[in-house]
């Protein structure tokens, strides 16, 4: 099977966050579709792996914030390769909140939208969250980040959790862990940092 067809099919750049028992989970996906119109539900898709995953589960509800073309590559990495576990990724980012106190990011997004849980799917990889839209906003003109325009003009890379992701074609250097960049020379520097989610060289293994 060619998967480079599946690279035809339409994306975007969300930060799906969520809330449970005082503490708070983000990350960023890259397929949320909406479903039906009244009422209005959407459909997003989370990596199993994914701390919010787990968070959404135990608390019913969460956020949707849309990425503009504007957002910059930190606010991008900070909640795409780092774990809510272990890292407040909101430290640094601006954000408002909802009404079931639940953080959005507010931060170069163009809309945000309100979700309670209606269905989960477990689709192997990834779980599926079937949410009404309780609420929506629109925060700006901001034109929506496609997928296609975070790899093409960003130069953004895709993590091995995404769901749209395909693994590269085998290359000899070293990989990262956390997000997938690969760097291409038999020694990797000690005091290297990767160019896209700042890890550092005990982070990479060598291919």
């Amino acid at each position: 099977m060619d998967t480079r067809a599946l690279q035809a099919l339409s994306y975007g750049l969300y930060i799906i966050s969520t809330s449970s028992q005082g503490k708070n989970a983000g990350c960023v996906v890259n397929t949320v579709t909406q479903i039906t119109s009244s009422p209005v539900k959407i459909m997003v898709a989370v990596n199993h792996q994914n701390y919010t995953a787990e968070m959404i589960q135990k608390s019913g509800v969460f956020e949707v914030s849309v990425l503009t073309q504007d957002a910059s590559m930190d606010l991008i990495g900070a909640f795409g390769f780092a774990s809510s576990k272990d890292t407040d990724k909101f430290a640094h980012a601006d954000y408002s909140f909802d009404d079931n106190g639940i953080p959005y990011v507010t931060q170069t997004a163009c809309a945000h939208l309100s979700c309670k849980v209606v269905d989960t799917i477990d689709a192997g990889s990834h779980v599926l969250f079937l949410a009404e839209v309780v609420d929506a906003e629109k925060l700006s003109e901001g034109v929506p980040m496609t997928y296609a325009y975070y790899h093409a003009v960003k130069k953004g890379t895709t993590p091995p959790k995404a769901s749209g992701y395909t693994a590269p074609a085998p290359k000899t250097g070293w990989r990262c862990k956390v997000c997938g960049y690969i760097y291409e020379g038999e020694t990797l520097p000690a005091d290297f940092v990767c160019p896209v989610c700042k890890q550092p060289a005990s982070s990479f293994e060598k291919i």
